[in-house]
């Protein structure tokens, strides 16, 4: 029995590592417990907290992009994800890409060593029957506590379909076919590596996908595949040039070899700091193992090619949130319980960290005798708590930050790309007059642990 000074949090990934930094960096103390490597499951490879598994990237840090912004917001609220992120960075353009064992390992020394938590290597069958508590037991929970989480839901069904792009040894690449490029310039300007087309290998490649063998889905679990994280062979279903205008886009690249727009591009993300392991952008795939090598090794650059990881497919459970959780993370049926992470309805890292930081808050209120916080719907956070508590159930998919989820402004500005620039103006400075209001003198608001990078400015060096 934990006592009633202290959170339980159930899963160590991005959301329950959040959710422990805010409470045990606010003075409260956790026991976080993760079954992880005492029991493993077929993604994760390591022990380590926060271990990242599909991509290694957070998506992009310009504030004319929702992503952008969810990620400036986290960092005004002290996220020790989003700080140990800062101190891992790649170069990825205006994205924020990681080497994903620094990360990792950024993250289980600060919650490892701090005096307020302890990381339990166990696993959790049940739903915490004490409270608060936290089930961030993420999108592979095991199956004991899959049933639990079903019979306290009454949810049927808790899952959808997610897949993984494969990785590639650096020193296999011809890099005198692959070229090295941001779209348009970002970030070094030199961030990834580009493999381009001609419309002949593109055709190709495109009838090779297409005859390749996948892995066997029923026609039931096909309509259960995340619309935001599609394989790539099923965006190829919808017609033969939805890759050259989806992951293969060969806009804002120019092929040093012939001075020209290639017909279509398949791009490279540094993996690792080393810059050993580069990971195929978009080209997440259920196509069986013995295929992909033939399939991808076709695109020009890769004829040598040797994967040190494949694409693969895996199953994410998650809850029909609107019908299961407040505003707050809460559950609407016991107070004391909150979910975080991608098993409470939001989809990607930096989302499963801002819900994790909800939760964790969420938590850290009851303890205090106060309403957990609603952030205001002008900001990211408080999008996304909106959408969770009040999407329609009949047909809900965990979602993505997008700008669609904030208010429209009263009188935006005409280009594009300055309305996003000005919505995000907005919520940063809603969400700085919130937290004020939040934090009364006398409180210790979190910051990174010692031996962090700190966070650059919103916008980083994108």
């Amino acid at each position: 029995m934990v006592p009633a000074d202290r959170v339980r949090i159930v899963g160590g990934g991005l959301a329950g590592s959040e959710a422990a930094w805010q409470l045990a960096s606010r003075g409260v103390r956790v026991v976080l417990h993760e079954m992880r490597p005492a029991r493993g499951n077929p993604i994760h490879r390591t022990g380590q907290l926060a271990e990242l598994v599909c991509s290694n990237s957070f998506k992009s840090l310009e504030l004319a992009n929702a992503h952008g912004l969810l990620k400036a917001e986290l960092r005004a609220a002290g996220s020790l994800v989003m700080a140990c992120a800062e101190a891992a960075r790649l170069p990825a353009g205006a994205a924020l890409a990681v080497d994903r064992e620094l990360f990792a390992g950024r993250v289980t020394r600060a919650l490892e060593e701090h005096p307020l938590v302890e990381v339990v290597r166990e696993e959790v069958t049940e739903i915490p029957g004490d409270g608060p508590a936290i089930v961030a037991a993420g999108p592979l929970c095991s199956e004991p506590l899959a049933r639990a989480i079903a019979a306290f839901t009454g949810e049927a069904s808790l899952a959808f379909y997610d897949a993984i792009s494969p990785v590639i040894e650096g020193d296999s690449i011809d890099l005198g076919i692959a070229f090295r490029a941001s779209r348009y310039g970002k970030g070094t300007g030199t961030d990834y590596l580009n493999c381009p087309m001609t419309r002949e290998e593109y055709d190709a490649f495109y009838d090779a996908l297409m005859e390749a063998t996948a892995a066997d889905l029923h026609e039931f679990d096909r309509e259960l595949l995340f619309e935001g994280c599609l394989p790539i062979e099923e965006l190829a279903l919808r017609g033969r040039d939805t890759l050259r205008f989806g992951p293969m886009k060969p806009v804002g690249l120019t092929d040093p070899r012939t001075g020209r727009r290639p017909w279509a591009v398949v791009q490279l993300r540094q993996d690792n700091l080393a810059a050993t392991h580069w990971s195929m952008v978009g080209f997440q795939n259920r196509i069986a193992w013995g295929e992909q090598p033939r399939v991808f090794r076709m695109i020009p650059g890769l004829a040598q090619a040797e994967f040190v990881k494949l694409g693969m497919i895996h199953r994410n459970t998650f809850i029909n949130a609107p019908r299961v959780l407040l505003p707050t993370f809460q559950a609407r049926a016991r107070a004391d319980l909150f979910f975080a992470g991608q098993i409470s309805g939001v989809e990607g890292y930096t989302e499963s960290t801002a819900s994790g930081l909800v939760a964790g808050l969420g938590a850290l209120a009851l303890l205090r005798g106060e309403e957990p916080p609603v952030f205001p719907p002008e900001t990211a956070l408080g999008a996304l708590q909106r959408y969770v508590a009040g999407a329609n159930p009949a047909h809900y998919q965990p979602t993505n930050i997008a700008f669609g989820l904030l208010p429209p402004l009263p009188d935006p500005p005409r280009g594009k790309r300055e309305r996003k620039a000005a919505l995000s103006e907005r919520a940063l400075s809603v969400l700085s007059t919130y937290l004020s209001q939040r934090t009364p003198p006398g409180r210790r608001a979190p910051s990174a642990p010692a031996g962090h990078a700190p966070a650059e400015a919103p916008g980083g060096r994108g």
